[in-house]
């Protein structure tokens, strides 16, 4: 039967392409997760050119398998794709938030609204983690906009009401940033309040002291 031949090799090609795509995707893939988690943790010890740099590979990458997958579809919504560009915007949107930049949008990343969303949720924990490293280091000052940031994400993130199948499990996401806002809330107040009573107790002293 020559035409199944025929039509049997055709298959056969077209999915040796596809797998091919599938593994320079997932290369890809790997590639900007890894540069994302080496991009937010350059942003946390204020390594602001080093995150940059490693943010524009993240792009590359990016770019890059789009134009692998083009044709691809079945591949592109696997699920890889979507957890490395929720990786890569995460390290993104905390850069801008962290650095008081403006915050891009998807179609700026090269990523679809599902990861970003998400990538913007964890960019919360971030956000909590950099607000500590300031309360360590007695910044009080510069935790309170960080503070307003996390805020005012998470009141966007309950404006996004849509199927899970839609969002990428958002719903999870948000209430998981919203437990991290109330404790780093806690957190901020207590820290705020403890640095009141020890100037307090500091003016009293000087004043016994000098009395």
């Amino acid at each position: 039967m020559p035409e199944l031949d025929q039509v049997i090799d055709g298959i056969r090609r077209c999915l040796e392409e596809k797998n091919a795509a599938r593994e320079v995707a997932l290369t890809l893939s790997r590639d900007i997760i890894r540069l994302s988690a080496n991009a937010i943790r350059a942003i946390h010890r204020e390594e602001w050119e080093r995150a940059l740099e490693l943010m524009a590979e993240g792009q590359q990458s990016v770019l890059r398998m789009t134009e692998v997958l083009e044709g691809h579809g079945d591949i592109y919504y696997a699920g890889f794709v979507q957890d490395s560009h929720k990786e890569y915007a995460e390290a993104r949107l905390t850069f801008a938030l962290v650095v008081g930049q403006e915050i891009p949008g998807p179609a700026e990343l090269g990523v679809d609204v599902a990861p970003y969303l998400n990538g913007l949720a964890e960019a919360v924990g971030e956000l909590r983690r950099h607000l500590l490293d300031y309360l360590r280091s007695g910044q009080v000052e510069r935790c309170e906009p960080l503070l307003a940031r996390m805020d005012d994400i998470f009141t966007f993130l309950t404006t996004i009401d849509y199927p899970d199948a839609m969002t990428g499990g958002l719903r999870r996401s948000t209430d998981i940033a919203r437990g991290i806002l109330e404790k780093t809330r806690g957190d901020l107040t207590m820290a705020i309040r403890q640095s009141a009573l020890e100037a307090t107790l500091h003016d009293f002293e000087r004043r016994m002291a000098s009395g």
